[in-house]
Formats: C-alpha cells, structure tokens, sequence
C-alpha cells in the first residue's frame, strides 16, 4: 500500500524531469544559436519569443519520446537524446562561427563525412564527434539488447508510443505543406525570413528555422505555367551561330575561397600583394568580381548556379542545397555538361578530396561527367609543406593529363581544395601581414592565395603552348569564414560575397573588360566572349544578365548600382519572369522547354 501511495509522485517527478531536459535541451539550442549569450536566449525563450519557443519544445518532446520508445527505455532515453542535442548545437555554434548561417536539416546528412568534418573542425572537436557517436552507437546496442527483457504489457505500450510518435514526426516533416497546422501554430507569432535564414532562425528560435528548411518544392509554380507559355519563350530566344563548329577545349576552375582581401574595408595587407600574379593575368582578359551566394561556405550552390545558369535567387529559401536536396530526383539534369556532350565534348570532373562530399559523386553521374577523377584516382597528389590538401599546381597537372592523352574536344570542371580551411600552421613563412584583423589564419590565408595565384598564372602561360584552342573560367567559390566581427560588420552586404573571376582564352581573343557578374551567367557569358555557337537558354541569360549584371536575395546589381530590392522595368520583368518560367519548368515543372531543345 505505501508502495502504491508513493508510485504517483515518482511518475510526477519523472514527468517533471522530461519536461525539464525538454526545456533545457531547447535553451541550449538558442545559446548555440546566439554565441551562448544567456540573456538573449532567455530573452527570447520567456519574453520576446515564448510561444514559439514552446512550439519548439513539443517539437522535441516529441522527437524525445521517439527515441525513448524506440530504445525501450527512459533512462537510456535520455542520456540519448541528450547527445544529440549537445551534437547538434554544438555543430550549429561552429557552423554559425565559421559560415554565418545555422545547421539545416540536409546537412545531417553529412555525419559519415568523417574526412571532412574532420578538416573544419579540428582533431579536437573531431574526436569529441567521435566519442559523442560512439557512445550513442553503444547506447543503442545496449538499450535494444535489454528491452528484450520487457514484459508483453511493457512492449504493447513500448511499440504503440513509438507507432504515435512516428507518425507525429511524419506529420511534422510535412512542415512546409499546406494546412500543416504546426506550421499553422508558427505562422499566428512567426515573421519568416526567406532571404536570410541567419535572421530567420534568429527570429523563430533553432527550432522554428529548422522546421523551416524541412523538404520543400523547388520554386513556387508561376501562375501562367503551361506547356504553350514555355514553347512560346523558347520560340522568342534563339540560338546563335556566329562562327564556325570550332569546338575549343573548355576548362572550369572553382577555386576554394580565393578573394581579394584588400577589397574589404579596414584591412590593409602588409608585405606585397598576395595576388600580384593573378593581377597580371586578370588586368590583360575578360574578368572581374563575381557575386557569391554565401559567406564562408555554400560551395556546392556556386557550383551548381555556374554548371546549370539556374540562379540560387529563384528557389525556395528552404532549397538551400540543391545538390543534396535537388539532384537526387533527377536522372538527367541540362547544365554546360549536357550541351556540350551534345557537341562531341568530353567531359571530366577533378576534385582533390572524396567523392562523397555534396554527394557529388552521384551528382555528377547526374549531369553526366564521363569520369570523376578524386584524391583517390588523380595521378598527381603533391601537397605544400604542412597543407592536409593537394595542391592547385598538381590539380593543374591533372588538367594537362587530360588535355594531351584526349584526342576529342575536353570539358574539364576542377573543384580545388588547397585554400580551404582550417588555415593556421599550414606554412612555414608567413610573409604578409594585415592591417585591422592580422589572425594568425588571416596570414595564413594570404600565404593560401599567393600560391594559388602562381600555380594559376602558371598554368595559364602553359596553355599557351598548346596547338588547340583551350578557353578557362576561373572563380572564387566564396570568402573565407576567418574575419574577424568587426570586419564582418563593416562590410555588411554585397562586399562579403564578391570574389575575382576571369575568363581566359590561350589565343588571346577575349574581350579585355572588367565587369560585375553571378556564376550562373558563367556558361552564357564565356560563349558569347569566344564566338561560340550559344543555346536558346544561353541567349534568354545573355538578355538578362545585360539588365541584371549579378544578384542573389538581398543582392542586386543594377546599372553600376548595388540595392537589396531589384527595380525592373515592363521590360526587364519579362526577362526576368521568362527565366523563372523555365527554371522552374527544369528543377520543378515538366520540362517542356527540353523537348524544344532550349539547352542545344
């Protein structure tokens, strides 16, 4: 009997203690998001944001009870339940530190990528990774070997909670559906930020920005969506065809965060110019600043805006990385690989790191490269002095393998990996020094990008031997995530996101301007600065970007002008929604403008 008396205030305190970590485990999450400031997460959780912040809590709770059933136990539960929340915040402050936005949902994906996360974190946090994952390995193990030993009652109990809380979280996936109504309780207090997910988790709280970034459709549908309003627009843009079937070499060049520091305002770099060499070459060509989508990260968007001409602009703000979010419905995807297969090209992709990065492997297959040459399968693997990552110079010997064993037309796409993070103890001789933020990974960044800078020069004065016309494109991804707050604040805008670009011709016949441009003009762009026979779709960018030289939301470049909104005239409004039109017909629609040969 007294047994009895006391069994309703153990369940009442381990109800309290539920909700309790519930609480917490919520207010950690604000903390990671807000540099563990325990003023604003308070703030936000009990006075500014309360509502929201207790949507969030059921959210977890029940995610909790998820995994509570599923391991059969609350003790083990808990202690679960609790790695993950510490794995992911801690995840979410170091992406915030270093990329300035928050953990999406797609990027959990990414927890088998050990090599990378290894490379930008540190072996320090990687190992504590580890010791988190493993102890949750055997937590699981564990917890499910002795469930076994449940009563028939208990395991009734166990499997119907876990069947209602399965079910809740199906429901909760379909967050950006219509009439979900979690995202109905949201919408009463939330002010979404599409164009800004930094501020758009800031606003909704850790737990109202990831249900934000839950699957969604690629693009909203235009309202005048039709099969005859698509054969319409790629009636009015036709190709061209102003010289002959010449079919010069292409060479794509991503290059890992290479910028130009002294761009930005407050920094001075002492000690020469780090990009005296790159200079050189882009004073003498086509080249200039390109608008990066992202600050300290977000290379595969770049990619994919400079392989497809699709700008990151028109998705959904929840489509933040269509290569993982996107590709994967696809079997065939039109890009510069496709049209220029079509032409008799082959095509190569080199990347000096795994394949599996970005799902890039699968991607690629997806635009359909002929081979993908990785660290694994490239021939040249030289690395300089203490730098974990091959170098740009052997990458670029990796080109010229290609370029003189091939007899057919090439289409090379390099991804370097020499500049990427971390930066610290790399080199030796660091001789440049900056004014207004002189970190020690700042140094060595622009050690980083002198070499860049040669090893490009370099190959570019190689090309110039070759008999075949061979014409490069080469592009920083983004800045590099290592200034320090103060710079980041003074800079505010267009002038974290703009990196050098050039297009380079080894018979010397481009155009010598300077210009502002996006990635995705890239393929539009270098056909018609080399006379080459241009796609319909390449001509509707050639019209848009002549009114629109470079955008990405909050980013506008209009007449010499940079503004947060676009100002278009009747005119450039009908350019503009023409090329939504068939990105959305591609990525989401049913790709009639394929069947018109618009990407031919």
């Amino acid at each position: 009997m007294q047994k009895f008396r006391k069994l309703p205030w153990r369940l009442i305190l381990k109800v309290i203690g539920v909700l309790g970590l519930i609480i917490v485990s919520n207010l950690f999450f604000q903390l990671t998001q807000n540099e563990f400031s325990f003023n604003l997460a308070f703030k936000f959780a009990f006075s500014w944001h309360t509502e929201k912040f207790f949507l969030g809590c059921l959210v977890l709770f029940i995610f909790y009870g998820w995994i509570s059933s599923f391991l059969g136990s609350l003790k083990t539960g808990s202690l679960f339940y609790v790695l993950v929340v510490i794995g992911v915040g801690i995840a979410n402050f170091l992406k915030m530190k270093y990329r300035m936005e928050p953990i999406y949902p797609d990027d959990l994906k990414m927890i088998t990528e050990f090599g990378m996360i290894r490379d930008m974190v540190g072996t320090p946090v990687f190992l504590l990774f580890l010791l988190l994952l493993a102890a949750g390995i055997f937590l699981i193990i564990f917890s499910l070997r002795k469930s076994l030993k449940l009563g028939k009652k208990q395991q009734w109990v166990r499997v119907g909670l876990f069947v209602l809380a399965s079910g809740l979280l199906l429901y909760i996936g379909s967050f950006n559906q219509q009439n979900n109504l979690l995202r109905k309780a949201y919408n009463k207090t939330a002010l979404w930020i599409p164009y800004s997910q930094k501020m758009n988790y800031y606003n909704t709280g850790f737990m109202g920005g990831f249900l934000y970034n839950l699957p969604v459709d690629a693009m909203e549908k235009p309202e005048n969506y039709s099969e005859a309003n698509v054969k319409k627009i790629t009636k009015e843009y036709q190709g061209t065809n102003e010289t002959s079937d010449e079919k010069p070499n292409i060479v794509y060049v991503m290059s890992e965060s290479f910028s130009d520091p002294s761009r930005l305002s407050g920094l001075e770099v002492l000690g020469g110019d780090p990009l005296e060499a790159y200079r050189e070459v882009a004073d003498r060509t086509y080249s200039g600043q390109m608008l990066s989508q992202n600050y300290g990260g977000g290379t595969a968007n770049i990619e994919f805006e400079a392989l497809t001409g699709f700008s990151m602009e028109l998705f959904n703000a929840q489509m933040t990385t269509p290569y993982t979010m996107l590709m994967s419905e696809f079997k065939s995807f039109p890009s510069m690989v496709s049209t220029l297969k079509q032409r008799g090209y082959e095509a190569t992709a080199i990347h000096p790191y795994n394949t599996s990065m970005y799902k890039r492997k699968d991607v690629y297959k997806t635009f359909g490269f002929d081979q993908f040459l990785d660290e694994s399968s490239m021939k040249h693997t030289d690395k300089l002095e203490n730098n974990p990552y091959i170098s740009d110079a052997a990458a670029y010997q990796e080109i010229f393998d290609q370029l003189e064993k091939n007899k057919k037309p090439q289409f090379l796409h390099l991804v370097t990996m020499q500049t990427h993070m971390p930066y610290e103890n790399k080199y030796a001789d660091l001789p440049y020094m900056v004014k207004g933020d002189n970190s020690l990974s700042v140094q060595s960044y622009l050690q980083d990008i002198a070499y860049s800078s040669e090893a490009l020069k370099n190959f570019l004065n190689e090309l110039d031997e070759l008999p075949e016309r061979t014409l490069v494109v080469f592009w920083g991804d983004h800045l590099p995530g290592i200034y320090s707050d103060e710079i980041q604040k003074e800079n505010q805008g267009h002038q974290l996101h703009e990196t050098e670009f050039l297009m380079y011709d080894n018979r010397h016949e481009l155009n010598n301007q300077q210009v502002t441009t996006s990635p995705f003009y890239f393929g539009a762009d270098l056909f018609q600065q080399a006379r080459l026979q241009t796609t319909g779709f390449q001509t509707l960018l050639s019209d848009l970007q002549k009114e629109l030289p470079a955008f990405e939301k909050g980013m506008y470049y209009q007449a010499g002008q940079w503004s947060k909104e676009a100002r278009l005239n009747k005119k450039q409004e009908k350019i503009y929604q023409d090329y939504q039109m068939i990105q959305y017909d591609i990525t989401a629609g049913n790709q009639y403008s394929l069947k018109e040969k618009f990407f031919e």
